[in-house]
């Protein structure tokens, strides 16, 4: 009996400890999860601790780029604006004329002697004419550059960014940047075409995008022109999604156009109204003389009454540039 018990005693033991190994020891999958660990671990690690410091380096490196390019380029806007004076050279070629500036001083002659002549046939007095000698020869000529220059400046921005969007859609559908440029400069109106025109050229005869760039700036002084530079400079040097970029440019010059238009419809209230206070004394002016012809005659026969005309006219353009320049808003 007592034999018995002690073999049942030991069966049990024996069978507890098979329980307990199975229930506590690790499994063949849990071994080959360790050993594998045990190799690849500190391997993986060094992997995973060479690709994020590989990540971090690229990332180091491309924001040093970026910051070096808006440093090189903030330095050239400084650098234009230090230029103040433009000389007559440039600003022919942004009026879009090919003439050179002894052409400009031959037109100038010739406008102030036909001025002068204006002046002789219409029996004014000779300071008279001696002002218009010189409207013709200093303030006419350079009012027509500085028009013609506005005018082109403004077709321009209209049509640029549809020209950004031929840039966006070309790369897009895998077309180099330059050829879209001068798909640009093929098939976009004018003046468009004539930049983008100079502009190419200026890359096929061997000069960097970044200077192409810069003497398009100087032809063509715009904020606009200087965010597109931006964003190509940008996108040469540090890379990046160059028709994601150009799209979002095309879609805040849209806005800023869509702004100016909302200020012009909004000052127009203004301008209408400093338009005819600036006409009031003209026509206030107009009606005297038709009622009563002899009252207004001391103002231009003596020299007092000149002296108040010419007191009264100052004024009078000093009030029409102040209610311009309140009225002017720029984007």
């Amino acid at each position: 009996m007592d034999q018995q018990l002690l073999i049942i005693a030991g069966l049990g033991v024996v069978c507890f400890a098979a329980l307990a190994f199975v229930l506590l020891a690790p499994t063949q999958k849990d071994k080959s999860n360790k050993r594998l660990a045990s190799i690849n671990g500190p391997g993986a690690a060094r992997g995973g601790g060479t690709s994020n410091a590989a990540t971090e380096a690229q990332n180091k490196e491309r924001r040093r780029k970026l910051a070096e390019t808006l440093e090189q380029l903030d330095s050239q806007a400084k650098d234009l604006k230090k230029k103040k004076r433009v000389s007559l050279t440039q600003q022919l070629e942004q009026a879009g004329l090919t003439a050179t500036p002894k052409h400009f001083y031959i037109g100038s002659v010739i406008a102030a002697f036909a001025f002068a002549f204006i002046g002789l046939i219409s029996g004014q007095k000779l300071w008279i004419t001696g002002l218009l000698f010189l409207i013709g020869g200093f303030g006419f000529p350079r009012w027509v550059v500085s028009f013609l220059k506005k005018r082109r400046q403004k077709k321009f921005v209209n049509d640029f960014s549809n020209a950004i969007d031929v840039i966006v859609r070309g790369v897009k559908s895998g077309l180099p940047v330059n050829e879209c440029l001068k798909i640009i400069a093929r098939e976009s109106p004018k003046p468009v075409c004539d930049e983008f025109h100079m502009l190419t050229e200026g890359i096929r005869i061997g000069m960097t995008m970044e200077q192409s760039l810069a003497r398009m700036y100087e032809r063509m002084p715009l904020q606009e022109v200087n965010f597109f530079g931006i964003v190509l400079m940008i996108q040469q040097k540090t890379g990046g999604n160059l028709a994601e970029a150009l799209g979002n440019l095309a879609h805040v010059l849209r806005s800023r156009k869509l702004m100016e238009g909302k200020i012009k419809a909004l000052s127009a209230e203004a301008k209408a109204s400093a338009m005819i206070i600036g006409s009031l004394p003209f026509l206030v002016m107009g009606a005297v003389k038709m009622a009563s012809p002899d009252y207004l005659t001391p103002l231009f026969a003596t020299r007092t009454g000149n002296f108040i005309l010419i007191g009264a006219g100052m004024w009078m353009m000093t009030g029409i540039l102040v209610m311009k320049k309140m009225t002017q808003i720029k984007v």
